[in-house]
């Protein structure tokens, strides 16, 4: 008897205990929705503190009551030893832009056009953040990962690192959130932020960030997230993605007012508008509070606010149609032209860059500019000396705009096209007729070869998983490395010498480097980094020689033959193959074990879609466009990226853009999914 009295003493404790820790995370999470959501604070900071270090407590002593939505759990965790990749169910799009009142007018008009209503559009303006895009998953209210946008369909899990962001609630707020809700928005760092993070890198005597956008992303790439629980970040929420078990409201800023209510943080200068008068109004007043607002930003985003109208309104390419960032002008300074040095890329192409006396613009400082080619150079007449006009404008590369002649110093130096390589020393070409210069050092150039086995581990070549850039310089740079052969001849443990990495990782690179060894033609092919052939062509190249050696000693007819070819890339493929030391790297390669199957020579006779030409376009359910093109192609059809009267037919998915106009217009035949499984399945 007294054994269940204290057991049912014990169970009543750990009740009370459970439901004390509960209460303080509700009152500590509504806390935060007032400081971080709402801008009101109710509670004075000491008092946030004494709640938080309570709730510490408890956790402490119960360690089997703490929740991963507890809001002691900001504070980072184990660091990763890389980013998993996510898939975006809904791909998180890019926008199109607009840089004058012309252009968009000519945007306003289109969607009328489209609509075929020239009633006044309602447009939600919001102003558009300098930071980094993410997607938040929240199931059931709580948050299960967060990934960057990457390239749209596929980004980094990044979830260890949001948690430590005060402002992203781990659980959403009040009951009639939706089971499944996927939120897009920026990670921004404020500008304090950003000022108080470079005067301790100063006084640390360590590299500082550029900008605020820069700190923000490297702070979220960090794998210890511990790291980014000191960074300060924030953000704010501006679309959505995936959702499930709620029904939508009918317009945009209604569903971020719903967002606001669960919690989660909606920029206060978001406002409707109507009509292209009230989206230049609003551009013209966050302009001119641009400079007092607490973070970057680079224009405005206009959205058509009504979801039916967006939904008729489509998609175009990789980009809604109801949508635009009107971008602020191209911010402009003057400096002055210190030095022209020349840098040698991958392909061998020699830019000219000026180095510049530092200057800020365009909310960073810029100490070089890109001169483009010898070109632009002559056109321009920029001389050593000069005093230039720099721009830039968002995340483009500051350029020389032009020089201020009458600040012309007499000992003002031209610009004079190197006749070597600065690199290597080999000859530098400048052929008939083309702006960009060469270096003739091909693989043996010290500045092309880094480049070029970087291109080669890369995911579309030989996608050696694990071989990043960094990982490659340091590899070249400790001399393991010359060539891109010199890879396969790699020791686990000269590899774990290196800084940062360790016994597991160099296990890991050597795993992916045998892995590698079996390909496939067309994807060794892009690999050599051949100028001007790209996957396309390289798939072309296998496609029509079937064996590497035929394509060896293919010559300039030969090649022309091959669909994407053309008389100035055969003459690059040719060159490149007639090369002794391509020849001996490629032979080392081979003989380190790389391989692929033989393709099975097909009769043209029994390619049921040979000669036929069908152009994809729009998202498909029961198969995926890569899977789809390269059925399609087995059976002898050519998949192609634009609509013309070429065409056989368009096949159309779920949001078809623009090709399904052009098709309509040109009265091409559009089949649906259901026509693509049957055609497939001959």
């Amino acid at each position: 008897l007294m054994s269940d009295k204290r057991k049912a003493k014990k169970y009543t404790k750990n009740k009370m205990i459970k439901e004390k820790i509960e209460k303080l995370r509700d009152l500590i999470n509504q806390h935060n929705y007032r400081y971080y959501v709402l801008d009101d604070p109710r509670v004075s900071d000491s008092e946030y503190d004494r709640l938080m270090r309570e709730l510490q407590e408890l956790e402490a002593e119960h360690p089997e009551l703490i929740t991963d939505d507890s809001p002691t759990r900001r504070v980072g965790a184990t660091p990763l030893s890389e980013f998993d990749q996510v898939k975006h169910e809904v791909p998180m799009l890019s926008l199109s832009n607009v840089f004058s009142e012309e252009e968009l007018q000519a945007f306003d008009k289109r969607l009328k056009d489209r609509l075929d209503d020239e009633s006044e559009i309602e447009y939600v303006a919001e102003p558009k953040l300098d930071g980094l895009a993410v997607s938040l998953l929240y199931q059931e209210g709580k948050l299960v990962q967060a990934a960057t946008r990457g390239d749209g369909t596929t980004g980094e899990n990044i979830t260890q690192n949001i948690r430590t962001i005060q402002s992203i609630p781990l659980k959403l707020m009040g009951d009639d959130y939706p089971s499944v809700l996927e939120v897009r928005g920026e990670v921004i760092m404020p500008k304090a932020s950003f000022e108080k993070l470079n005067a301790k890198a100063r006084e640390a005597g360590e590299k500082t960030f550029v900008n605020p956008r820069n700190a923000a992303a490297g702070s979220l790439r960090q794998l210890d997230s511990r790291i980014t629980a000191q960074r300060s970040l924030d953000m704010y929420c501006y679309a959505l993605g995936k959702i499930e078990g709620v029904e939508l409201s009918a317009t945009h800023k209604e569903t971020l007012q719903k967002l606001g209510l669960w919690g989660l943080r909606i920029n206060p200068e978001v406002e409707v508008v109507k009509g292209v008068a009230g989206c230049v109004d609003y551009y013209q007043k966050i302009g001119e509070k641009r400079q007092s607002l607490d973070y970057e930003i680079d224009g405005v985003v206009y959205k058509v606010n009504r979801f039916d109208l967006q939904e008729k309104l489509g998609f175009v390419s990789r980009a809604p149609r109801w949508a635009t960032a009107h971008k602020f002008p191209a911010q402009e300074e003057m400096s002055t032209v210190l030095d022209v040095e020349f840098q040698v890329g991958r392909t061998g192409a020699i830019t000219p860059v000026a180095r510049l006396e530092p200057t800020f613009v365009g909310g960073v400082t810029v100490s070089n500019a890109t001169l483009h080619n010898m070109d632009e150079v002559e056109r321009k007449d920029v001389r050593i000396g000069d005093t230039v006009i720099i721009r830039r404008a968002g995340d483009v590369i500051p350029e020389v705009a032009r020089v201020v002649l009458e600040r012309r110093p007499d000992d003002a130096e031209k610009v004079v096209l190197p006749k070597n390589c600065p690199v290597c020393g080999s000859e530098v070409l400048r052929a008939e007729n083309e702006a960009i210069a060469r270096c003739t050092g091909g693989l043996f150039c010290n500045a092309q070869r880094k480049e070029a086995i970087k291109h080669f581990a890369s995911r579309k070549a030989m996608d050696i998983d694990g071989l990043g850039d960094k990982l490659v310089d340091q590899l070249f740079d400790n001399k393991l490395i010359e060539h891109v052969s010199d890879l396969y001849q790699l020791k686990a443990s000269d590899v774990a010498a290196l800084e940062r990495m360790g016994d597991k990782s160099a296990e890991n690179l050597i795993h992916a480097l045998n892995n590698s060894k079996e390909t496939e033609l067309h994807r060794f092919i892009y690999s050599l980094g051949i100028r001007e052939v790209g996957e396309a062509t390289a798939k072309s190249l296998a496609n029509h020689f079937r064996d590497l050696q035929a394509l060896m000693n293919a010559d300039v007819e030969a090649l022309i033959e091959v669909d994407d070819v053309g008389p100035i890339v055969a003459e690059h493929i040719q060159y490149f193959f007639q090369q002794a030391h391509n020849q001996e790297i490629i032979q080392s390669l081979q003989d380190a074990g790389i391989h692929w199957e033989m393709p099975e020579v097909i009769e043209t006779d029994d390619l049921a879609l040979q000669g036929k030409i069908y152009v994809l376009t729009g998202k498909l359910s029961q198969i995926n466009r890569n899977e789809a093109k390269a059925k399609l192609e087995a059976l002898g059809a050519k998949v192609t990226g634009s609509v013309s009267k070429k065409t056989t037919a368009v096949i159309a998915g779920k949001k078809a853009g623009s090709k399904l106009d052009k098709a309509e217009k040109l009265n091409i035949p559009v089949l649906n999914e259901e026509d693509l499984i049957s055609l497939i399945s001959v």
